[in-house]
């Protein structure tokens, strides 16, 4: 049996989405959508343990919420850095030589299910590199933008759904070929948005699992979570939500899930 390490980079400060909280603090049904997201994937008894990575004022706060949840596994809460991927190397650091797979899923992202996980992390044990991701329903346009207002493109090519994906987290990885991407990252002074993006430019290939079930269902429920961010001041959570009986756009959806 493998030994799986997930990592939580959770160090983010939020200014996209415009709250004064950063989004990993904001309650979801009465839970930080941290502990909401850690919750999630210690249902998998296929992680060992985890590393979070947060802000370094959060540390004490995050440590201490985390040894209340009893999850049981060794928990590390570690300082962040300025961007994802240095925050994910600073895990890195914390990563036991004993593990044989290293996960990493967004703390933003809380309603990830157990199957998702599960698949994920099977499929990375089989080929090394596998990521989750989402069939494109949308038509998807190439762009250039020179010599162009800022809110206007010149589209280029039209790009076959077929050969798109929504790119989502969990991200599993064969431990050696993690550690090795992101050292080639850093000697090279090369930042990606996310870790399969280090490990492509190794040449290596990259497994997608594609989500269970008709993508707009996934999305749905996505932006039901959303949505209490999307109005704050309504109080909104993924309950109170769906009792009121709104229905999900799927522009608004995606532009939480790559927030």
């Amino acid at each position: 049996m493998s030994r799986v390490t997930a990592i939580l980079p959770a160090a983010g400060l939020g200014t996209r989405m415009g709250a004064d909280t950063p989004k990993q603090f904001l309650m979801l049904d009465g839970v930080p959508v941290l502990l909401f997201t850690l919750r999630r994937l210690a249902a998998c008894p296929a992680i060992t343990d985890f590393v979070i990575a947060t802000r370094a004022e959060e540390i004490d706060s995050v440590a201490a919420s985390v040894e209340a949840e009893n999850l049981g596994r060794p928990v590390h809460v570690v300082r962040g850095g300025d961007s994802r991927q240095d925050s994910v190397a600073n895990a890195l650091a914390e990563v036991s030589s004993e593990a044989d797979l290293i996960l990493v899923h967004d703390a933003v992202r809380p309603l990830v299910t157990l199957s998702q996980i599960e698949r994920v992390i099977a499929e990375a044990d089989a080929c090394d590199a596998a990521i989750l991701g989402i069939p494109a329903m949308d038509t998807v346009k190439e762009v250039k933008r020179a010599s162009l207002p800022t809110d206007v493109a010149l589209i280029t090519a039209t790009i076959p759904r077929e050969r798109v994906v929504l790119v989502q987290t969990p991200q599993v990885f064969r431990a050696s070929l993690l550690i090795e991407a992101f050292g080639r990252a850093r000697q090279d002074g090369v930042n990606a948005s996310d870790e399969a993006g280090l490990v492509e430019r190794m040449g290596h290939d990259v497994h997608v699992v594609m989500i269970d079930g008709e993508p707009w269902f996934v999305l749905a429920d996505l932006c039901r979570f959303s949505a209490s961010f999307v109005a704050p001041r309504r109080s909104l959570t993924a309950s109170s939500t769906e009792r009121r009986g709104m229905k999900p756009s799927r522009v608004e959806s995606l532009a939480f899930v790559h927030s």
